[in-house]
């Protein structure tokens, strides 16, 4: 094979969730351009204009650094991905033969409207992994200014319009090295550094606002590496002995994940977005829906309750909402049917090992593995039937319910970012919850939260464990 086939079967799994990275956002339901959401695009891994980065806090570069492990004459692949915004702008045809730019051109199909595009592009980059020593090597890379025009004709094929391409022109550059670290194995670190180089500087007034810069900016901009020969310590779990080395790397504005499916080591996703090792395209999905914090059950339902004028303004949006839309009135109840869930990572557990519970996880489950309880791990009708649990729990030796005043530390067991901002605040408890393990969770309210009696009237709290938080005094 050539080394460009090699490098295609080995990015082949890894692209899927590469893809859905790079189009994360790019049309969101209900996948008008006159929706709101859609208006605001293009939120992860917008490299801009070092020029314009600075006063806006947005980035130019990106920065990875992954460990691997070569074998031999090992051969590095880069592969290097992201969007570049064309502006599209819509002319109606007048009598005389010239154009007119108009808001929209209605058409008996589609509604075609002004709408940022993003093509995507690729940078890709094959050498030995021991040219990558000392300064390593540094690959320029360019995207002219160019500008497109697509005739728009009616169902009798005459030219009612057309649509004018406009794309900015972008400068960029990857510098890639490797340093042999010192250690029991022969390992080294890589280092992957993406910059937008272009030149342009925004001027005072509208040429300064963030919708200037996206046509100069990389949009969604992620890295894919493999080696021929060797494999990639994972960042998330790394052996021991590389720890330190691990914790040691500086990733910034992206973070490399293991990829290429479940066993294998020689692939790495480096991505804005923070994904686990392995990450994988879910087998029920039937077609990309642009939005992969949504549920593609949801997305779908909701598509099909679009309105038809609804339904003509996102076919005329762009082609990719165009395909949400015939894929959600085309996908046969069976398919959808599949969406509504499906459950992975449960076996049965047999032998002295078997206990009455809720079912045992196991990482990767196999396609026969299911389980199968004699009897529910919880029973409704055999629930302890001693009364309502209690309102009030002892924390710290004082009893704590609704009313009371706690003070919030968080640590890092089973805390996301958004309870770690939260870390030293006061909050009001609202309630106290039991589940069925038995478990205890204080639904509470923000001192300060300018939006708490909306999460009162919704129901809609915060939840802490009692070693969460600490009574404070007046509790």
């Amino acid at each position: 094979m050539t080394a460009t086939t090699e490098r295609d079967a080995r990015f082949d799994t890894a692209r899927q969730v590469a893809d859905a990275v790079l189009f994360e956002g790019y049309v969101l339901y209900p996948y008008r351009a006159s929706a709101a959401k859609n208006r605001l695009r293009w939120q992860f891994g917008v490299l801009v204009p070092p020029a314009w980065a600075p006063a806006h806090g947005e980035h130019s570069f990106q920065r990875t650094e992954v460990l691997m492990e070569p074998r031999g004459e090992a051969t590095l692949s880069l592969e290097l991905r992201f969007l570049h915004a064309r502006r599209r702008t819509v002319h109606r045809r007048r009598e005389d033969g010239g154009f007119d730019e108009v808001a929209e051109l209605r058409l008996p199909d589609r509604i075609l409207v002004p709408w940022d595009e993003g093509a995507e592009e690729r940078v890709e980059l094959s050498v030995p992994v021991a040219s990558l020593a000392g300064d390593g090597l540094v690959l320029p890379f360019a995207r002219p200014a160019r500008e497109e025009t697509e005739p728009v004709l009616d169902a009798g094929g005459r030219s009612v319009g057309r649509l004018v391409r406009r794309t900015a022109g972008a400068e960029g550059v990857v510098r890639v090295s490797a340093a042999e670290l010192d250690g029991p194995y022969r390992v080294l670190r890589l280092t992957a550094v993406v910059e937008n180089t272009s030149p342009w500087t925004p001027q005072d007034g509208a040429d300064a606002s963030r919708e200037a810069a996206l046509p100069r900016s990389l949009v969604a901009a992620h890295l894919l590496l493999g080696l021929s020969a060797g494999s990639f310590l994972s960042m998330t779990d790394p052996p021991e002995w590389a720890k330190g080395a691990v914790a040691a790397c500086d990733n910034r504005h992206t973070w490399p994940v293991l990829a290429g499916g479940p066993g294998r080591a020689d692939v790495v996703l480096s991505s804005p977005i923070i994904l686990e090792d392995h990450p994988a395209i879910a087998p029920e999905s039937a077609g990309a829906m642009y939005d992969a914090l949504e549920i593609d059950e949801i997305l779908a339902l909701r598509t099909a309750t679009l309105t038809e004028e609804e339904k003509r303004e996102a076919r005329g949006t762009d082609a990719r909402a165009a395909a949400v839309i015939e894929l959600a009135e085309s996908m046969p109840p069976e398919v959808l049917e599949r969406l509504h869930g499906a459950v992975r990572g449960l076996r049965e557990i047999t032998g002295p090992d078997a206990f009455d519970g809720p079912p045992a996880l196991t990482e990767p489950p196999s396609e026969e593995a299911v389980f199968r309880p004699d009897t529910p791990w919880w029973d409704p009708a055999g629930a302890d039937p001693a009364g309502p649990p209690p309102d009030r729990i002892p924390v710290d030796g004082v009893l704590v319910g609704e009313g009371s005043r706690v003070l919030l530390r968080p640590g890092l067991r089973r805390t996301d970012a958004q309870d770690l901002f939260l870390r030293g605040r006061a909050a009001l408890v609202e309630a106290v919850l039991h589940d069925v393990d038995g478990g205890v969770h204080l639904a509470v309210t923000v001192e300060g939260d300018p939006g708490a009696d909306i999460r009162r009237e919704q129901g809609r709290f915060l939840y802490f464990q009692p070693d969460e938080v600490s009574p404070l005094e007046d509790a």
